[in-house]
């Protein structure tokens, strides 16, 4: 008698193994934020181009603060895998301590500076690093907006706002200002952790600590790339959990009860809050160092009002905008310093967030709060313009709000501008797929999960109704081509500085000659190789130690440069002739070391002198 089989149905059963492989593959495919993701990228390649097309060879901008940055990150990156306890004493400025500090130090980057070595490797990575930024930026401002409750095209013209607002192009040079992804990506994950949006309010329900813990370490991670932007962040971020605490005392005195607050928020709300401060005064500490040995690394007013852009210079592009750097010539020349005052968010983004303001899915008083906010930014990124002195305003914060007075570029608080016009501008094309949404009473926390909402029938192809929904998509496409078109650039990318053959194998300490002027940050990056203590270094101020070698050492190789060298512990001088035409040491190779007891050598088309 044969085996009888049960017959299982096929729905049940389910299709064979690789099909499900395959429809899961196929689901991420086409997952929203895996087109977010993948659009962000191609975005970046193509509206940083031409970067990925020489990664190697060339650099955005000019050779000055990009191959110290590049330097920046190759150092976090070989510090923390050789020795972590002397992340701060870098191998510049010598025999300086906390030299890491004299600038933001883009730590965040470590784990990039860990792969590869030498000059080569960092210009490498800031190239890639310079792409990537841009692409977290529109990420992070498309997932704010969309947690706050806008519709897709509206979160795509945030995106693309935050990521390539015409004024960032003047920051191409500026790795450290353009790394702004972190700001708004960590408000995203706060947001959601907490079920808060400005279309639903706070929903119990949409709780989801993971992701406030997540945000809490985005946010802290954000802060390790500097001060120059984090520290207004952290203050930010200071006063939205005193507004959300008031909130709080506001709903439980109006309704006389405790609004649902689950305990596991509140855990992980205290433990990424005390990580973030942490990480926060971990990163300030040598910098207050740096400050208590270097007064002259202290911002004055003087030198902010130098930085501070007058009103019109929010509606005027820097010459590498594309579409607006030629129209806008006539107004950069009477800006004194356009490099930091060209602060044009965008026409068509400023446009967008004004209509925003009458017709939005936001509520009334959530729009005049983005209106206030986009008032506030502005005044603040004047600097000392505003009223005359900027008291009150930014000159405040710098006599009285701890940290303010390190950052002497106010201008770049138009990134907050520009990410509260991207909100309002997001509000007004959100109504075109739905209508504004008032917040949801809070729920108790035992409230279940709500049933997904039943799908839509899909209009029939015929019908009017699926006619118009398709032409409203296409029509929304355009805002998001307008706003990437005033973020095409005209960027230059430049030769990158090949390291001398000089400097291969260096031993240290080490003094390179010329010591002055921009050439400073190069010897910096070509220092990657192997990481020799230098002399040489540039930073907003001169450190007194590097200011008496300098001086000492104009008349290299004579005896007496050669002996104060040889008492503070300099090993090796390289003099590079290509140059030193128009400074003290201009022929000095060719000077007689007859005498001095030093070895000189050619090597390349350099000089090396062994001191000992």
């Amino acid at each position: 008698m044969g085996e009888v089989r049960e017959a299982v149905p096929a729905a049940v059963a389910g299709p064979p193994a690789g099909g499900r492989w395959w429809a899961v593959a196929g689901r991420f495919a086409r997952h929203e934020w895996t087109l977010a993701v993948v659009g962000s990228l191609v975005l970046a390649v193509a509206l940083t181009w031409p970067t990925v097309r020489d990664l190697t060879g060339t650099i955005p901008q000019d050779t000055g603060d990009p191959t110290l940055q590049a330097w920046q990150v190759a150092w976090g990156g070989h510090a923390l895998l050789t020795n972590p306890t002397q992340l701060w004493h870098s191998n510049t400025f010598w025999p300086e301590p906390y030299t890491y500090a004299y600038s933001d130090t883009l730590l965040g980057y470590a784990p990039f500076g860990m792969i590869g070595h030498g000059p080569v490797a960092a210009v490498v990575r800031y190239n890639l690093l310079y792409v990537l930024v841009h692409a977290l930026a529109f990420v992070g401002a498309y997932a704010l907006s969309r947690q706050l409750g806008a519709g897709r095209a509206g979160a795509a013209v945030a995106g693309a706002s935050f990521a390539y607002a015409p004024w960032k192009l003047a920051q191409a040079g500026h790795l450290h200002v353009l790394s702004i992804g972190g700001i708004a990506l960590a408000l995203a994950m706060l947001a959601r952790g907490h079920g808060w949006s400005l279309r639903h309010g706070y929903r119990p329900d949409r709780v989801r600590p993971g992701w406030a813990a997540a945000g809490w370490a985005v946010a802290a991670w954000q802060v390790s790339l500097g001060f120059g932007i984090g520290l207004p962040f952290a203050y930010a971020l200071a006063l939205l959990c005193l507004g959300a605490a008031g909130g709080y005392g506001w709903s439980w005195w109006r309704r006389r009860r405790r609004p649902a607050f689950p305990r596991r928020l509140l855990v992980a709300d205290l433990a990424g809050g005390v990580f973030f401060a942490g990480v926060t005064l971990l990163m300030a500490a040598p910098y207050f160092e740096v400050v208590a040995r270097h007064p002259a690394g202290r911002r004055t007013v003087e030198q902010i009002a130098m930085f501070s852009p007058p009103l019109r210079g929010f509606l005027t592009a820097p010459p590498e905008s594309w579409l607006w750097g030629e129209r806008h010539e006539t107004a950069r020349a009477s800006l004194s310093f356009a490099g930091e005052m060209t602060l044009l968010p965008g026409m068509v983004l400023v446009g967008l967030a004004a209509a925003g303001l009458f017709v939005s899915a936001w509520r009334v008083w959530h729009r005049l709060a983005l209106a206030a906010g986009v008032l506030v930014t502005v005044a603040l990124a004047a600097g000392s313009t505003l009223g005359g002195d900027g008291d009150p305003g930014y000159v405040t914060l710098v006599e009285h709000v701890p940290g303010w007075d390190g950052i002497r570029t106010p201008g770049r608080l138009v990134l907050w501008t520009t990410l509260l016009l991207g909100i309002l501008a997001a509000g007004a094309l959100t109504t075109t797929d739905a209508g504004p949404a008032r917040a949801s009473a809070p729920e108790p926390a035992s409230a279940p999960e709500p049933a997904a909402p039943e799908p839509a029938a899909a209009p029939a192809p015929g019908s009017p109704g699926g006619g118009w929904r398709r032409w409203g998509r296409l029509v929304l496409v355009f805002p998001v081509l307008l706003v990437l078109a005033e973020g095409v650039n005209r960027t230059p990318h430049v030769p990158a500085p090949v390291a001398p053959a000089a400097l291969h194998g260096l031993r240290g300490p080490a003094l390179v000659l010329p010591s002055d002027g921009i050439r400073e940050f190069h010897v910096m990056l070509w220092s990657t190789d192997g990481f020799p203590k230098v002399v040489n270094g540039l930073a907003s101020f001169t450190p007194a130690s590097q200011q008496d070698i300098r001086a000492a050492s104009t008349g290299f190789p004579d005896a007496a440069s050669v002996a104060y060298l040889r008492g503070i512990g300099v090993r090796t001088v390289v003099v590079l002739p290509a140059y030193t035409a128009g400074t003290p040491w201009q022929g000095a190779e060719t000077r007689p070391v007859d005498g001095l007891g030093v070895r000189r050598e050619a090597v390349g088309d350099g000089y090396v002198y062994h001191l000992d």
